[in-house]
């Protein structure tokens, strides 16, 4: 703790962000008028290079405005505010031009692209009123694309990145099909509204949402709250199922951002989003490094700009016959033990193991049921019951759990139940890099409401099941 606590104090002084001059010979434009089919005028800021030939677009599009950059600062080198609150295991590198989980404009523009970067309504110097999520704002996106597509610098092809919020809304205007739009890259981008942030397993978020909504608040002119969504809409509704993406339409190639670190916000439904998308050609990128470190990182910037080579310039790089995943294995902390290509995720070669909960020696078994049961009682409030599983040999665990459990409640119809593994070696807990810059996470972790617990047939497999949340199954009251 005091470590952890040392590390945020550390970073609210000086954070670790390296802002970097920005390079001659690229042509900015700023604040370009957009208007879109309801005449509403949205604008952006256009970073190319200075050369004849048209070349293709990488665009972000979000609420939090396009010109909080560093070189609008009073310094011209201040990162935005989130960068001394959320500390990063690994030093960030950006340009002067780079707005927060945006792509940096002068590495795109120095490698032959137009990078775009788009005020969406309601948002910066933009006209109208935000209304997150929605198809309105897919529509506003969709006519950003077709406009960038079609300008004398382009060369006709569209490509989406960003992380957050400028993956999310890559979603559904990738289902819309636009005619200009060739590839995306959602960087660690939640795909369900109800199951991967506001209420996962059916249990209300009233941590980062909050603030989040906040914050959006100020920067954005909303038409309504989410927050205020979140609160008064328990069961997964019309109105959650009209803000999430139909995925299955997408059809563009895609290069997705799966982050080990985000089971609070960001990792289900960047899983999902590979696991359903339409898409031919799509591509997976695991990490459990922090957010901006690895998006802004060599190693990351350089498998972008592999995939944006082959899907935007057509350039024959060994992209199209690149394994469909990069693994990422860790024994703890921010850095892999391993990297490998996979063919699927999960990977095609994984041997699944099953293991059962002994009440009566609070251990993990592997093995058939036994004939006898027992069962453990604890307190919903404070108390909990553990399960410990020595590992018979060296194993990486890899891949998806899925925990079944028989629950009966005393005094009570329904309840949250909150599961979490750890890795413990010589009595001490081994952690790795999680959410909003905290270094002390463990595996993995998940949440259920127990009057939730019916299952989604369509999308559940044995492994990865999904919940329906669409009404309470309360239990019989003792």
């Amino acid at each position: 703790m005091i470590s952890g606590a040392f590390r945020f104090l550390r970073n609210a002084i000086r954070p670790g962000v390296e802002v970097t001059k920005v390079p001659a010979n690229i042509l900015l434009d700023w604040d370009v008028p957009v208007v879109v089919r309801d005449g509403t005028t949205l604008r952006v800021n256009v970073f190319r290079p200075n050369v004849d030939a048209p070349v293709p677009v990488i665009m972000s599009a979000h609420p939090y405005g396009k010109d909080k950059i560093p070189a609008k600062s009073r310094s011209g080198r201040a990162p935005a505010i989130q960068s001394r609150l959320l500390p990063q295991p690994h030093r960030v590198r950006i340009s002067a031009w780079t707005s927060w989980e945006a792509p940096d404009p002068a590495f795109w523009a120095t490698h032959g692209y137009a990078v775009v970067n788009a005020d969406l309504r309601g948002g910066g110097t933009s006209e109208g009123i935000a209304d997150l999520f929605s198809d309105q704002e897919a529509r506003d996106y969709y006519d950003l694309i077709e406009w960038a597509g079609s300008r004398e610098w382009a060369s006709g092809r569209v490509g989406l990145d960003g992380v957050s919020y400028l993956a999310i809304s890559q979603y559904k205007v990738a289902a819309l099909r636009p005619p200009h739009f060739a590839a995306i890259c959602p960087w660690e981008g939640l795909s369900d509204l109800y199951r991967d942030f506001a209420r996962p397993g059916g249990v209300r978020e009233d941590g980062f949402s909050i603030l989040w909504s906040a914050l959006t608040s100020r920067e954005a002119r909303l038409r309504s709250s989410i927050r205020k969504q979140v609160v008064e809409r328990s069961e997964r509704d019309d109105w959650y199922r009209s803000v999430t993406p139909d995925v299955a339409r997408i059809d563009v190639p895609m290069l997705v951002c799966g982050s080990f670190s985000d089971h609070c916000l960001h990792s289900r439904g960047s899983f999902e989003v590979f696991r359903r998308a339409g898409s031919a050609r799509k591509w997976l990128y695991t990490h459990r490094d922090g957010k901006w470190c690895a998006y802004y990182g060599p190693d990351a910037t350089a498998a972008r700009k592999r995939f944006f080579d082959h899907t935007l310039k057509g350039i024959e790089n060994g992209q199209a016959t690149e394994p469909a995943v990069r693994l990422a294995i860790y024994d703890g902390g921010p850095d892999p033990t391993a990297v490998t290509r996979e063919s699927a995720w999960p990977p095609s070669d994984l041997v699944e193991r099953t293991l059962r909960l002994d009440a009566r020696t609070g251990s993990l078994l592997a093995g058939s049921v036994p004939e006898t049961h027992a069962s453990v009682a604890f307190g919903t409030r404070r108390a909990k019951a553990a399960f410990a599983w020595t590992l018979p040999e060296d194993m990486d665990v890899i891949g998806p759990m899925a925990l079944q459990l028989f629950v009966e409640l005393r005094g009570a119809e329904d309840a949250f139940l909150f599961a979490n593994v750890r890795k413990m070696r010589a009595g001490r807990e081994t952690t790795f890099e999680g959410s909003y810059g905290f270094s002390g996470d463990s595996v993995s972790k998940g949440w259920q409401r127990l009057a939730h617990r019916e299952l989604d047939p369509a999308l559940s497999t044995p492994l990865q099941p999904v919940h329906m949340h669409e009404r309470r199954r309360t239990a019989a009251r003792r």
